[in-house]
């Protein structure tokens, strides 16, 4: 069984950052990622486009190049993978970690389905984009429904309704509209998300207000058929001709996997898990919290350029542990 000083569940930008820092400060280490290289960036949309500028995106301040002050998916792509490789980071890629349990000696065992592991600490930077937010409608598991966009092409020419009003959808809104599919927006509240990348808000008002895509607000999708999709709106239910639905509801973190691992939870409404947030230590000794996962399901309240920072929060206390204390040991 392969022993380090910490394994690092997740290879996303902050799974990457935290694989830098061990690097630096000379610990042995293991990233360990369900899927490919930041693996989330890789299903975003094609032409998506960060709301945080190249400076903000960087890890360990290695220069992040952009053709653009904001830049895209490919160009993140790009930057993490090199980032990753040319620092020769220790990766296991297409491995999925089941469970991680002490020992009797105080020390993880992590099971995957390919090994298992023992590690002195273990961080959790596991994201939140793996499990959508469901609407829980009669047809919503039809072949028509999809929780993730991807290109707009595919949609040419088709009747697309878009669920939600946050960046997800609106930009799906907007680039399908103009690949010319007819579009409607069903959204739950009465305008669009203030979250909305502010460059892009006005264009998305601007098409509803000229028609060009059209938006049902306070409105909710009540059933999906293989033709058409039933809306509750102020005005009463409604039948909508449809070929395909882009339910973009939101994503949430793996809260299963967090309390397998015994982290418990804060909050009831955000599901927050607890941590220390000087060391991100959590109510399990050794066991970190890294990046957006910290949020629960206020996804919107950590993003890479300010959970970057984790890292260095952990791997100090890791090597603080080190120091002043005989009952941890580096392997």
């Amino acid at each position: 069984m392969e022993q380090f000083d910490i394994v690092i569940v997740g290879g996303g930008p902050i799974g990457i950052a935290c694989g830098l820092e061990a690097k630096k400060q000379g610990l042995s280490y293991l990233i360990v990622e369900k899927g490919c290289i930041v693996n989330s960036l890789y299903y975003y949309p094609v032409n998506m486009q960060f709301f945080s500028s190249a400076d903000l995106l960087e890890l360990d301040n290695i220069p992040f190049i952009s053709t653009e002050k904001k830049p895209r998916r490919n160009e993140a792509l790009e930057y993490y993978r090199r980032v990753a490789t040319s620092n020769e980071l220790k990766i296991n890629l297409f491995e999925t970690v089941i469970d991680a349990k002490k020992d009797e000696s105080d020390h993880f065992v992590i099971t995957t389905n390919k090994a298992n592991y023992k590690a002195s600490n273990v961080i959790i930077a596991t994201g939140f984009y793996d499990i959508p937010n469901l609407l829980h409608i009669k047809g919503e598991d039809l072949p028509k429904v999809t929780h993730y966009y991807n290109d707009p092409h595919f949609y040419a020419g088709m009747d697309v309704v878009v669920v939600g009003a946050s960046n997800s959808s609106v930009d799906a809104a907007l680039e399908c509209y103009r690949k010319g599919a007819n579009v409607t927006m069903v959204i739950r509240d009465g305008e669009i998300s203030s979250h909305v990348k502010y460059w892009v808000k006005p264009d998305i008002e601007n098409r509803i207000k000229e028609g060009s895509i059209k938006a049902l607000f306070n409105s909710n999708l009540t059933e999906i058929k293989e033709d058409s999709v039933l809306v509750n709106t102020p005005n009463g239910d409604i039948t909508l001709k449809n070929d395909f639905v882009l339910a973009l509801t939101g994503y949430k973190p793996n809260f299963d996997f967090l309390k397998q691992l015994g982290i418990e939870i804060a909050n009831t409404e955000s599901l927050t898990p607890i941590y220390n947030p000087e060391t991100m230590e959590t109510n399990i000794p050794n066991l970190y919290l890294a990046g957006v996962v910290c949020g629960g399901l206020n996804t919107h309240t950590w993003f890479i350029e300010n959970s970057r920072e984790h890292a260095l929060h952990i791997i100090s206390h890791v090597i603080s542990k080190y120091r002043f204390s005989s009952s941890n040991y580096r392997y």
